[in-house]
């Protein structure tokens, strides 16, 4: 499928996939004047990306780098798996370096995860009033019934 962008669109829906804004992109793309005003550049910069073409092209770019991303995710954790069960298998004393090198290759593409437990400690006075008014409740309520109990005799 040939493209009916000029290389000069080309360049800025390439410059605002890779993050640039779009006064950024225009003024990398086009031959723009110093005396030219930022408003007259977000104009122009805002009117190619209405452009269905540039905005699907920016779309298209924006979707193949995430993939290349995910995919050299998925590469660094198949490498740290295989590596792992090779030691696993082969490990010696001497190996010990090369199984923490993995381990921590691990950890950065999210292979492990650390749980941090938090621990809140309460002081007996406070334990001991919340038991006084639970007793006292139960107590209330356990008066109540007999109360009814006895009107129903």
């Amino acid at each position: 499928m040939a493209s009916k962008l000029t290389p000069k669109q080309l360049h800025f829906s390439r410059c605002v996939a890779s993050g640039s804004t779009y006064s950024d992109a225009y003024r990398e793309a086009y031959d723009v004047k110093p005396e030219t005003k930022a408003g007259s550049i977000q104009t122009e910069a805002s009117k190619l990306m209405s452009n269905p073409e540039i905005s699907q092209r920016v779309e298209v770019l924006i979707a193949a780098r995430e993939r290349a991303v995910q995919a050299s995710g998925v590469s660094d954790r198949e490498k740290v798996l295989s590596k792992l069960r090779h030691f696993m298998e082969c490990a010696e004393g001497a190996d010990a370096m090369k199984i923490r090198s993995a381990e921590l290759l691990g950890k950065s593409v999210g292979l492990f995860k650390d749980v941090v437990e938090q621990k809140q400690e309460v002081a007996s006075a406070d334990i001991e009033a919340k038991l006084q008014a639970k007793l006292e409740l139960l107590l209330a309520s356990q008066e109540t019934k007999d109360a009814d109990s006895k009107d129903l005799h």
